[in-house]
């Protein structure tokens, strides 16, 4: 079976479509999971990591009065990081990470309080997401498990949205390119 990466990038070629990463906790590990897939350049834009948070403000355009009213840990400055990203690099699609990783809680949340988004076209139409879709993630573990398992679920929310939207005649056309797979 392939890995999420890997089916992103395999839908969002199919569907002719890009997405772009905004990443804080992460620090860029999504970028390298979705540049590890061989093609990846047909479907990914960039990253930005803001790991500062007013960096958040500047190069993704979050909402400085949110940032200092709730911190960088929140689910809405998720969703504007994805909104952000996705608009800054000119992507169809833009995902993003934010949360706490540890080893000390942050912005009075604690250790494993992680939000991903996703930003995008969401149906026939549509010309951006009005808002995004968020989770809410409690994880637990070390720093790396938790970093590593935002991860996946970032890419997993994206992978949903693309799977759920592919059409029939999307997923046929797929289907004759890939050997009948």
């Amino acid at each position: 079976m392939s890995s999420p990466a890997t089916e992103v990038v395999r839908l969002l070629t199919v569907r002719g479509e890009t997405v772009a990463v905004a990443e804080s906790l992460t620090g860029g590990l999504v970028a390298a999971e979705l540049t590890a897939v061989p093609g990846a350049s047909k479907a990914f834009r960039g990253s930005v990591t803001a790991y500062a948070t007013e960096l958040k403000n500047e190069l993704l355009g979050v909402d400085a009065t949110l940032l200092a009213q709730r911190g960088a840990v929140d689910p809405q400055v998720a969703a504007q990081m994805a909104a952000g990203v996705r608009k800054a690099l000119g992507a169809d699609w833009g995902i993003a990470t934010t949360g706490v990783a540890g080893p000390d809680p942050q912005d009075g949340q604690p250790v494993g309080t992680v939000f991903v988004a996703l930003d995008g076209p969401f149906g026939a139409g549509a010309v951006s997401a009005g808002g995004g879709k968020v989770e809410a993630l409690r994880l637990n573990g070390r720093r790396a498990e938790i970093r590593m398992e935002s991860v996946r679920s970032v890419l997993a929310l994206l992978l949903r949205e693309l799977a759920g939207e592919q059409t029939g005649n999307e997923r046929a056309q797929d289907t004759e390119r890939n050997g009948g797979f």
